[in-house]
């Protein structure tokens, strides 16, 4: 069998002729040679869209309780991202550097959750939307809002947790306190709208994170902290690292509860969905829609 047979088989190509002058050009390669091509090509875009598909039906599957411990443990590993950060910018030296090499600290949170599988509401944004999108119904959306509440819920007790946790003294004495304020207090240098627009790029960014996972194969930690680094340099909004910051304000007094809730925690919610759905989800979709419909 060809390998353009082998691919017309498994659906990756039309069945429609190829060009003649392509035909001519292409390369006549051994059995070990197209099975060292197949193993060096990225995978097409609705290979990845289905292994996304599948991994969201999965999680729309679990049980509650299973869905709420593990979006409680990625709630307080995020957590994490504030720690190191603050860590970073406690041991540094004072340099022009300093702020920009602090920020990697933000990516040990994602780095956990996103290898450590738990479940992480910014990324059910595009996971428990392609079922959704491929096969909508109101039985799928009713599965859809079901998780999304219960994550997201949990990821804010794990959160909350952290944040209360730090408020006690368990990272050390003032000094530490003190410099996770420090890094805190990033979330209130924008007003509501602000921190809206500026969560739309975060949610887009932790969409494409998922949607680059199947093809990355021993590069994924890499992807995760390139992109999670950009989301800290660029001062996006993260809904969930964010809460983090945002109790941690709330219990020393920095903060009121309705700033809490309304200057930052909902902006970033809907500015998170519309990058993560609204943006790079359906985007993604529409791209392999006829492909996988056809």
């Amino acid at each position: 069998m060809t390998h353009r047979e082998r691919e017309l088989r498994e659906g990756r190509l039309s069945d429609e002729p190829l060009d003649a002058e392509a035909e001519k050009n292409a390369a006549d390669l051994t059995e070990e040679e197209e099975v060292d091509v197949e193993e060096r090509r990225a995978p097409p875009a609705k290979v990845v869209h289905e292994a996304i598909r599948r991994q969201g039906i999965e999680e729309l599957e679990r049980p509650a309780s299973s869905l709420i411990w593990s979006g409680v443990a990625a709630g307080v590993a995020m957590g994490m991202s504030v720690l190191s950060e603050a860590v970073l910018m406690e041991r540094l030296p004072e340099s022009a550097s300093r702020e920009l090499l602090a920020s990697f600290g933000y990516t040990v949170g994602f780095i956990i959750v996103i290898m450590g599988r738990l479940q992480l509401f910014t990324e059910s944004t595009i996971t428990a939307v392609l079922p959704l999108a491929t096969a909508p119904s109101w039985a799928s959306l009713g599965r859809t809002a079901r998780l999304w509440l219960l994550v997201f819920g949990a990821n804010i007790i794990g959160t909350f947790a952290f944040a209360l946790f730090e408020h006690i003294g368990g990272f050390g004495g003032v000094e530490m306190q003190a410099a996770i304020s420090s890094v805190s207090h990033a979330v209130t240098e924008r007003d509501a709208w602000g921190t809206f627009l500026t969560g739309i790029p975060s949610g887009f960014l932790l969409a494409v994170i998922v949607w680059l996972m199947p093809s990355s194969s021993g590069q994924r930690i890499w992807v995760i902290m390139l992109l999670t680094w950009l989301i800290a340099l660029g001062g996006f909004s993260h809904v969930i690292a964010g809460s983090c910051e945002t109790w941690v304000l709330l219990l020393d007094g920095s903060v009121s509860p309705g700033w809490a809730l309304g200057g930052f925690l909902f902006p970033a919610l809907f500015g998170n969905v519309a990058g993560g759905t609204a943006l790079f989800a359906l985007l993604a979709h529409a791209q392999v829609r006829r492909e996988i419909h056809h």
